[in-house]
Protein backbone atom coordinates (compact mmCIF):
# COMPACT_ATOMS: atom_id res chain seq x y z
CA UNK A 1 0.00 0.00 0.00
CA UNK A 2 1.40 3.56 -0.50
CA UNK A 3 -0.68 5.04 1.79
CA UNK A 4 -2.10 8.64 1.49
CA UNK A 5 -0.24 11.66 0.68
CA UNK A 6 -0.11 12.76 4.21
CA UNK A 7 1.75 9.12 4.73
CA UNK A 8 3.84 9.82 2.31
CA UNK A 9 4.52 13.32 3.23
CA UNK A 10 5.61 11.99 6.79
CA UNK A 11 7.70 9.47 5.36
CA UNK A 12 9.49 11.72 3.11
CA UNK A 13 9.75 13.77 6.55
CA UNK A 14 12.22 10.83 8.02
CA UNK A 15 14.07 10.39 4.92
CA UNK A 16 14.99 13.39 4.53
CA UNK A 17 15.86 12.69 8.42
CA UNK A 18 17.85 9.70 7.82
CA UNK A 19 19.59 11.44 4.67
CA UNK A 20 20.33 14.92 6.77
CA UNK A 21 21.50 12.56 9.64
CA UNK A 22 23.72 10.29 7.93
CA UNK A 23 25.83 12.58 5.84
CA UNK A 24 26.70 14.90 8.97
CA UNK A 25 27.20 11.78 10.58
CA UNK A 26 29.98 10.62 8.27
CA UNK A 27 31.35 13.65 8.91
CA UNK A 28 31.75 14.04 12.58
CA UNK A 29 32.55 10.38 12.23
CA UNK A 30 35.22 11.33 9.76
CA UNK A 31 36.47 14.07 12.01
CA UNK A 32 36.48 12.24 14.88
CA UNK A 33 38.64 9.02 13.43
CA UNK A 34 41.17 12.06 12.88
CA UNK A 35 41.44 13.62 15.93
CA UNK A 36 41.67 10.02 17.63
CA UNK A 37 44.40 9.14 15.35
CA UNK A 38 46.26 12.22 15.36
CA UNK A 39 46.45 12.28 19.50
CA UNK A 40 47.67 9.27 19.33
CA UNK A 41 50.49 9.93 17.29
CA UNK A 42 51.03 13.13 19.57
CA UNK A 43 50.95 10.28 22.32
CA UNK A 44 53.57 8.62 20.87
CA UNK A 45 55.63 11.66 20.01
CA UNK A 46 55.86 13.22 23.52
CA UNK A 47 57.05 9.82 24.71
CA UNK A 48 60.13 9.49 22.12
CA UNK A 49 60.64 13.22 22.85
CA UNK A 50 60.98 12.79 26.21
CA UNK A 51 62.63 9.39 25.50
CA UNK A 52 65.37 11.26 23.46
CA UNK A 53 65.71 14.08 26.05
CA UNK A 54 67.04 11.07 28.50
CA UNK A 55 69.59 9.16 26.24
CA UNK A 56 71.17 12.28 25.02
CA UNK A 57 71.30 13.59 28.24
CA UNK A 58 72.90 10.23 29.55
CA UNK A 59 75.11 9.91 26.67
CA UNK A 60 76.98 13.28 27.70
CA UNK A 61 77.05 12.51 31.24
CA UNK A 62 79.20 9.53 30.60
CA UNK A 63 82.94 9.95 30.67
CA UNK A 64 85.57 8.02 28.73
CA UNK A 65 88.87 7.55 30.20
CA UNK A 66 90.97 4.44 30.58
CA UNK A 67 87.92 3.29 31.82
CA UNK A 68 84.23 4.20 31.36
CA UNK A 69 83.46 6.46 34.39
CA UNK A 70 79.48 6.74 35.67
CA UNK A 71 79.55 9.35 38.48
CA UNK A 72 78.63 12.21 36.46
CA UNK A 73 74.76 9.90 35.70
CA UNK A 74 74.60 8.36 39.28
CA UNK A 75 74.43 12.08 40.55
CA UNK A 76 72.27 13.36 38.17
CA UNK A 77 68.58 13.84 38.52
CA UNK A 78 67.96 11.32 35.47
CA UNK A 79 69.09 8.72 37.26
CA UNK A 80 66.58 8.74 39.53
CA UNK A 81 63.45 9.66 37.76
CA UNK A 82 61.22 7.90 35.19
CA UNK A 83 61.64 7.87 32.31
CA UNK A 84 64.36 4.43 33.45
CA UNK A 85 67.67 4.07 31.49
CA UNK A 86 70.18 1.43 31.25
CA UNK A 87 73.56 1.67 29.93
CA UNK A 88 74.71 -1.94 28.24
CA UNK A 89 77.68 -2.86 26.79
CA UNK A 90 75.94 -4.23 24.14
CA UNK A 91 77.54 -7.80 23.63
CA UNK A 92 80.85 -6.60 24.30
CA UNK A 93 81.94 -7.23 27.85
CA UNK A 94 84.16 -3.93 28.05
CA UNK A 95 82.59 -2.35 31.01
CA UNK A 96 79.58 -3.50 33.88
CA UNK A 97 76.04 -2.55 32.82
CA UNK A 98 74.77 0.25 34.65
CA UNK A 99 71.11 0.81 35.85
CA UNK A 100 69.39 4.18 36.75
CA UNK A 101 68.32 4.24 39.99
CA UNK A 102 64.83 4.15 39.64
CA UNK A 103 62.61 1.13 38.24
CA UNK A 104 59.69 2.67 36.97
CA UNK A 105 58.60 -0.39 35.22
CA UNK A 106 60.27 -3.73 35.42
CA UNK A 107 62.35 -5.21 33.11
CA UNK A 108 64.08 -8.27 31.96
CA UNK A 109 67.81 -7.72 31.68
CA UNK A 110 68.28 -10.10 28.36
CA UNK A 111 66.14 -7.54 26.59
CA UNK A 112 67.40 -4.72 27.32
CA UNK A 113 70.63 -6.28 26.58
CA UNK A 114 69.72 -7.42 23.35
CA UNK A 115 68.00 -4.30 22.75
CA UNK A 116 71.19 -2.30 23.18
CA UNK A 117 73.38 -5.00 20.73
CA UNK A 118 70.84 -4.67 17.64
CA UNK A 119 71.74 -0.88 18.64
CA UNK A 120 75.56 -1.00 18.15
CA UNK A 121 75.88 -3.53 15.74
CA UNK A 122 73.67 -1.66 13.17
CA UNK A 123 74.87 1.99 14.36
CA UNK A 124 71.36 3.01 14.56
CA UNK A 125 69.04 4.82 17.18
CA UNK A 126 66.40 1.86 17.90
CA UNK A 127 62.45 3.39 19.08
CA UNK A 128 59.58 0.35 19.95
CA UNK A 129 57.71 -1.22 21.99
CA UNK A 130 58.15 -3.61 24.23
CA UNK A 131 56.56 -5.74 27.42
CA UNK A 132 57.66 -5.76 31.22
CA UNK A 133 57.96 -8.05 33.36
CA UNK A 134 54.66 -7.70 34.10
CA UNK A 135 53.02 -7.67 30.90
CA UNK A 136 52.67 -3.77 30.61
CA UNK A 137 53.12 -2.22 27.56
CA UNK A 138 56.22 0.15 27.70
CA UNK A 139 58.18 1.95 24.62
CA UNK A 140 61.98 2.32 24.52
CA UNK A 141 64.41 3.86 22.61
CA UNK A 142 67.76 2.69 22.35
CA UNK A 143 70.69 5.10 21.15
CA UNK A 144 74.28 3.62 20.50
CA UNK A 145 76.86 5.15 23.01
CA UNK A 146 80.09 7.11 21.04
CA UNK A 147 83.10 6.99 22.56
CA UNK A 148 86.01 9.46 21.98
CA UNK A 149 86.75 7.66 18.98
CA UNK A 150 83.46 7.59 17.98
CA UNK A 151 82.92 3.98 17.73
CA UNK A 152 80.16 2.66 19.26
CA UNK A 153 81.09 0.81 22.59
CA UNK A 154 77.70 0.12 24.19
CA UNK A 155 73.67 1.89 24.27
CA UNK A 156 71.71 3.64 26.29
CA UNK A 157 68.41 2.26 26.62
CA UNK A 158 65.55 4.35 28.11
CA UNK A 159 62.12 2.55 28.82
CA UNK A 160 58.80 4.09 30.11
CA UNK A 161 55.78 2.71 30.85
CA UNK A 162 52.67 3.71 28.13
CA UNK A 163 49.98 2.73 30.52
CA UNK A 164 49.56 6.41 31.80
CA UNK A 165 49.78 7.45 27.60
CA UNK A 166 46.79 4.83 26.91
CA UNK A 167 44.77 5.84 29.68
CA UNK A 168 45.11 9.39 28.96
CA UNK A 169 44.28 8.70 25.64
CA UNK A 170 41.24 6.03 26.17
CA UNK A 171 39.51 8.78 28.08
CA UNK A 172 39.93 11.36 25.29
CA UNK A 173 38.31 8.34 22.83
CA UNK A 174 35.58 8.10 25.10
CA UNK A 175 35.17 12.10 25.45
CA UNK A 176 35.09 11.90 21.42
CA UNK A 177 32.56 9.23 21.08
CA UNK A 178 30.05 10.89 23.63
CA UNK A 179 30.27 13.86 21.75
CA UNK A 180 30.03 12.18 18.70
CA UNK A 181 26.67 10.87 20.23
CA UNK A 182 25.58 13.83 21.80
CA UNK A 183 25.75 15.69 18.34
CA UNK A 184 24.48 12.93 16.05
CA UNK A 185 21.25 12.61 18.46
CA UNK A 186 21.24 16.47 18.08
CA UNK A 187 21.64 16.86 14.90
CA UNK A 188 18.59 14.14 14.22
CA UNK A 189 16.59 16.44 16.34
CA UNK A 190 17.72 19.62 13.71
CA UNK A 191 17.12 17.78 10.51
CA UNK A 192 13.51 16.60 11.63
CA UNK A 193 13.00 20.05 12.27
CA UNK A 194 14.35 21.45 9.31
CA UNK A 195 13.04 18.29 7.63
CA UNK A 196 9.35 19.30 8.44
CA UNK A 197 9.93 22.95 7.84
CA UNK A 198 11.37 21.74 4.44
CA UNK A 199 8.11 19.94 3.49
CA UNK A 200 5.61 22.62 5.24
CA UNK A 201 4.77 24.64 1.39
CA UNK A 202 3.89 20.70 0.24
CA UNK A 203 1.97 19.90 3.51
CA UNK A 204 0.38 23.07 3.23
CA UNK A 205 -0.70 22.61 -0.79
CA UNK A 206 -1.28 19.18 0.08
CA UNK A 207 -3.91 20.63 2.90
CA UNK A 208 -5.53 23.22 0.67
CA UNK A 209 -6.03 20.77 -1.61
CA UNK A 210 -7.91 18.52 0.79
CA UNK A 211 -9.77 21.56 1.87
CA UNK A 212 -11.00 22.59 -1.69
CA UNK A 213 -12.04 18.89 -2.50
CA UNK A 214 -13.64 19.15 0.59
CA UNK A 215 -15.44 21.96 0.58
CA UNK A 216 -16.45 21.62 -3.28
CA UNK A 217 -18.35 18.35 -2.48
CA UNK A 218 -20.20 20.02 0.80
CA UNK A 219 -20.89 23.01 -1.49
CA UNK A 220 -22.18 21.38 -4.19
CA UNK A 221 -24.11 18.85 -2.96
CA UNK A 222 -27.61 20.79 -2.31
CA UNK A 223 -27.28 22.77 -5.72
CA UNK A 224 -26.76 19.26 -7.72
CA UNK A 225 -29.26 17.87 -6.05
CA UNK A 226 -31.99 20.46 -6.30
CA UNK A 227 -30.43 20.43 -10.29
CA UNK A 228 -30.96 17.25 -10.81
CA UNK A 229 -34.92 17.23 -9.50
CA UNK A 230 -35.56 20.62 -11.17
CA UNK A 231 -34.12 18.66 -14.38
CA UNK A 232 -36.06 14.77 -13.70
CA UNK A 233 -38.91 17.32 -13.10
CA UNK A 234 -39.22 18.87 -15.99
CA UNK A 235 -38.72 16.04 -17.67
CA UNK A 236 -41.13 14.30 -16.58
CA UNK A 237 -43.71 16.82 -17.07
CA UNK A 238 -43.12 19.33 -19.54
CA UNK A 239 -46.58 21.46 -19.26
CA UNK A 240 -44.13 23.02 -15.89
CA UNK A 241 -40.99 23.18 -18.08
CA UNK A 242 -41.74 27.17 -18.60
CA UNK A 243 -41.82 27.36 -15.03
CA UNK A 244 -38.55 25.37 -14.09
CA UNK A 245 -36.58 26.43 -16.55
CA UNK A 246 -35.93 29.83 -14.67
CA UNK A 247 -35.22 27.96 -11.43
CA UNK A 248 -33.01 25.98 -13.18
CA UNK A 249 -30.92 29.10 -14.54
CA UNK A 250 -31.05 31.00 -10.87
CA UNK A 251 -29.65 27.68 -9.97
CA UNK A 252 -27.23 27.04 -12.14
CA UNK A 253 -26.01 30.52 -11.81
CA UNK A 254 -25.64 30.18 -7.86
CA UNK A 255 -23.58 26.70 -8.54
CA UNK A 256 -21.00 29.30 -10.95
CA UNK A 257 -20.77 31.20 -7.83
CA UNK A 258 -19.99 28.91 -4.98
CA UNK A 259 -17.08 27.54 -7.50
CA UNK A 260 -16.18 30.69 -8.12
CA UNK A 261 -15.97 31.54 -4.46
CA UNK A 262 -14.50 28.31 -3.52
CA UNK A 263 -11.52 28.81 -6.25
CA UNK A 264 -11.08 31.81 -5.13
CA UNK A 265 -10.43 30.93 -0.91
CA UNK A 266 -8.35 28.11 -2.43
CA UNK A 267 -5.99 30.63 -4.52
CA UNK A 268 -5.74 33.01 -1.06
CA UNK A 269 -5.13 30.34 1.37
CA UNK A 270 -2.31 28.68 -1.14
CA UNK A 271 -0.52 32.48 -1.92
CA UNK A 272 -0.85 32.03 -5.44
CA UNK A 273 -3.56 34.90 -5.80
CA UNK A 274 -0.90 38.13 -5.90
CA UNK A 275 -2.86 40.69 -5.31
CA UNK A 276 -3.02 44.31 -7.55
CA UNK A 277 -3.16 46.51 -4.78
CA UNK A 278 -3.78 50.48 -5.22
CA UNK A 279 -5.90 53.34 -3.94
CA UNK A 280 -9.96 52.57 -4.51
CA UNK A 281 -12.25 54.27 -3.84
CA UNK A 282 -14.32 52.33 -1.00
CA UNK A 283 -17.48 54.47 -0.95
CA UNK A 284 -17.66 54.33 -5.05
CA UNK A 285 -16.73 50.87 -4.57
CA UNK A 286 -19.45 49.85 -2.28
CA UNK A 287 -21.76 52.08 -4.34
CA UNK A 288 -21.54 50.17 -7.72
CA UNK A 289 -21.70 46.71 -5.71
CA UNK A 290 -24.75 47.58 -3.94
CA UNK A 291 -26.02 48.57 -7.55
CA UNK A 292 -25.21 45.14 -8.86
CA UNK A 293 -26.79 43.07 -6.06
CA UNK A 294 -30.42 41.70 -6.68
CA UNK A 295 -32.42 43.24 -3.39
CA UNK A 296 -34.82 40.17 -3.97
CA UNK A 297 -37.30 42.38 -2.30
CA UNK A 298 -34.81 43.18 0.82
CA UNK A 299 -35.06 47.11 1.64
CA UNK A 300 -31.18 48.39 1.29
CA UNK A 301 -29.92 52.08 2.34
CA UNK A 302 -26.59 53.53 1.90
CA UNK A 303 -24.84 56.02 3.60
CA UNK A 304 -20.82 56.48 2.71
CA UNK A 305 -18.55 59.02 3.11
CA UNK A 306 -15.80 59.14 0.41
CA UNK A 307 -12.37 57.07 1.79
CA UNK A 308 -9.62 55.97 0.21
CA UNK A 309 -7.79 52.73 1.05
CA UNK A 310 -5.25 50.35 -0.45
CA UNK A 311 -6.81 46.99 -1.84
CA UNK A 312 -7.05 44.93 -4.76
CA UNK A 313 -10.66 46.01 -6.46
CA UNK A 314 -11.26 42.54 -7.78
CA UNK A 315 -10.68 41.11 -4.64
CA UNK A 316 -12.36 43.91 -2.32
CA UNK A 317 -15.57 43.79 -4.61
CA UNK A 318 -16.39 40.55 -4.19
CA UNK A 319 -15.50 40.50 -0.42
CA UNK A 320 -18.18 43.52 -0.18
CA UNK A 321 -20.45 41.66 -2.31
CA UNK A 322 -20.45 38.48 -0.16
CA UNK A 323 -21.00 40.63 2.73
CA UNK A 324 -24.40 42.63 1.07
CA UNK A 325 -25.33 39.07 -0.03
CA UNK A 326 -25.09 37.36 3.08
CA UNK A 327 -26.90 40.35 5.24
CA UNK A 328 -29.98 40.10 2.22
CA UNK A 329 -30.17 36.21 2.17
CA UNK A 330 -30.17 35.70 6.42
CA UNK A 331 -30.52 38.73 7.84
CA UNK A 332 -34.36 39.02 7.91
CA UNK A 333 -36.91 37.77 10.42
CA UNK A 334 -38.76 34.73 9.37
CA UNK A 335 -42.16 36.07 6.79
CA UNK A 336 -40.32 39.66 6.51
CA UNK A 337 -38.32 41.09 3.98
CA UNK A 338 -34.64 42.07 4.68
CA UNK A 339 -33.86 45.15 6.28
CA UNK A 340 -29.73 46.16 5.39
CA UNK A 341 -28.14 49.20 6.37
CA UNK A 342 -24.81 50.11 4.48
CA UNK A 343 -22.33 52.69 6.24
CA UNK A 344 -19.00 53.47 4.24
CA UNK A 345 -16.38 55.71 6.10
CA UNK A 346 -12.40 56.08 7.85
CA UNK A 347 -11.42 52.56 5.85
CA UNK A 348 -14.05 50.63 6.93
CA UNK A 349 -17.28 48.85 5.67
CA UNK A 350 -20.50 47.96 7.72
CA UNK A 351 -22.98 45.97 6.82
CA UNK A 352 -26.17 45.69 9.67
CA UNK A 353 -28.90 43.68 9.10
CA UNK A 354 -32.32 42.96 11.25
CA UNK A 355 -32.11 39.99 11.44
CA UNK A 356 -31.58 37.39 14.02
CA UNK A 357 -28.18 38.25 14.96
CA UNK A 358 -25.43 35.42 15.15
CA UNK A 359 -25.06 33.22 17.79
CA UNK A 360 -22.59 34.40 20.34
CA UNK A 361 -20.89 31.37 20.84
CA UNK A 362 -20.79 30.41 17.18
CA UNK A 363 -19.12 33.70 16.42
CA UNK A 364 -15.89 32.66 15.70
CA UNK A 365 -16.97 29.74 14.13
CA UNK A 366 -19.26 31.37 11.62
CA UNK A 367 -16.00 32.50 9.50
CA UNK A 368 -14.87 28.88 9.16
CA UNK A 369 -16.00 26.23 6.34
CA UNK A 370 -18.99 24.61 6.61
CA UNK A 371 -20.15 26.84 9.13
CA UNK A 372 -22.97 29.78 9.20
CA UNK A 373 -25.72 30.69 11.34
CA UNK A 374 -28.20 30.88 8.10
CA UNK A 375 -27.98 27.94 6.59
CA UNK A 376 -25.43 28.39 4.52
CA UNK A 377 -21.86 27.07 3.94
CA UNK A 378 -19.87 30.02 5.55
CA UNK A 379 -18.08 30.31 2.66
CA UNK A 380 -19.21 33.85 1.52
CA UNK A 381 -17.80 35.19 5.36
CA UNK A 382 -14.75 33.07 4.97
CA UNK A 383 -13.79 34.97 1.86
CA UNK A 384 -14.32 38.42 3.21
CA UNK A 385 -11.95 37.07 5.88
CA UNK A 386 -8.96 36.16 3.98
CA UNK A 387 -9.66 39.29 1.96
CA UNK A 388 -9.50 41.26 5.28
CA UNK A 389 -6.28 38.90 6.23
CA UNK A 390 -4.28 39.44 2.88
CA UNK A 391 -5.17 43.34 2.89
CA UNK A 392 -3.80 43.28 6.68
CA UNK A 393 -7.41 44.64 7.49
CA UNK A 394 -9.84 42.98 9.80
CA UNK A 395 -13.53 41.71 10.03
CA UNK A 396 -15.43 41.79 13.17
CA UNK A 397 -19.09 40.65 13.73
CA UNK A 398 -21.13 41.92 16.75
CA UNK A 399 -24.67 42.09 17.75
CA UNK A 400 -26.99 45.02 17.35
CA UNK A 401 -29.19 46.00 21.04
CA UNK A 402 -32.09 46.28 19.10
CA UNK A 403 -30.91 43.13 17.16
CA UNK A 404 -29.43 41.97 13.86
CA UNK A 405 -26.58 41.24 12.96
CA UNK A 406 -23.03 43.71 12.00
CA UNK A 407 -19.90 43.19 10.08
CA UNK A 408 -17.43 45.47 9.96
CA UNK A 409 -14.49 45.45 7.14
CA UNK A 410 -12.14 47.56 7.84
CA UNK A 411 -8.69 48.51 5.54
CA UNK A 412 -5.32 50.14 5.53
CA UNK A 413 -6.57 53.98 4.79
CA UNK A 414 -4.47 55.12 1.56
CA UNK A 415 -2.35 58.49 2.09
CA UNK A 416 -2.07 59.01 -1.28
Amino acid sequence: MTGSSADRLRRLRWVLTAVFTATNMLGLAAFAWWMIRDDAREGVSRTDAELRRVTSSVSRLVVFDQTIDFSLVNVDELNDSCPQFAIMPGGAPTFQAHLSGRACVPMDAAVLSGLAAGAVRNRTVVTGYQHGTGGELVRVRVEPLLNQARTPVGAVVAVTDMRPEQQRHNHLVLLVLSGLAVLVGGLAVVAHILSGRAIRPAAAALQQQEVLLAETAHDLRTPVAALRALAETALDNPAQRADLLPRTVRLAVRMGGIIDGLLTRARLAAGVEHLAIQPVWLDQLVSGVVDETPADGAQITLTAAPTKVNADPALLQRAVANLVDNAVRYGRQPGAEAIVHITVAGGTVTVADHGPGMDTELMDESFDRFSSTGGSSGLGLSIVRWVAQAHGGTLSVYNADEGGAIFELTLPVSTS
